[in-house]
């Protein structure tokens, strides 16, 4: 089973380095650069769990979070947040987990592998 996972960042280096890691533990990886291209893609094809920057140009992760658990196609799918700045209590609700940058890929790979797997 190959999962589909969405980069959301608006620093393209670090879109680069993450797909470089994760297609190569095996993931189908596509990006978006911030929360309104992300959307975008999320409803041409839905992941199986995606991975956003907080602080982003033109839509940031709150809008994007917000967004993607108002829409029904979307509302199930698990979000990671990877940011420098945790996100505020208020918009915590929003995702599935936080994970603060810099990070290991060690980490980075266990928390996406744990969103990823089948929900019982």
């Amino acid at each position: 089973m190959m999962y589909s996972i969405l980069l959301v960042d608006d620093e393209p280096e670090i879109l680069a380095a993450w797909r470089l890691i994760l297609e190569s533990e095996g993931y189908e990886v596509s990006c978006a650069s911030n929360g309104a291209e992300a959307l975008a893609c999320v409803v041409a094809h839905v992941p199986d769990l995606i991975v956003t920057d907080w602080m982003m140009p033109i839509m940031d992760g709150a809008e994007l979070c917000r967004r993607l658990k108002s829409m029904p196609l979307s509302v199930d799918v698990p979000i990671l947040v990877h940011t420098a700045v945790p996100p505020p209590d208020s918009d915590a609700q929003y995702c599935s987990a936080c994970l603060l940058k810099p990070i290991g890929a060690d980490l980075f790979l266990t928390t996406i592998a744990q969103l990823c797997a089948p929900r019982c």
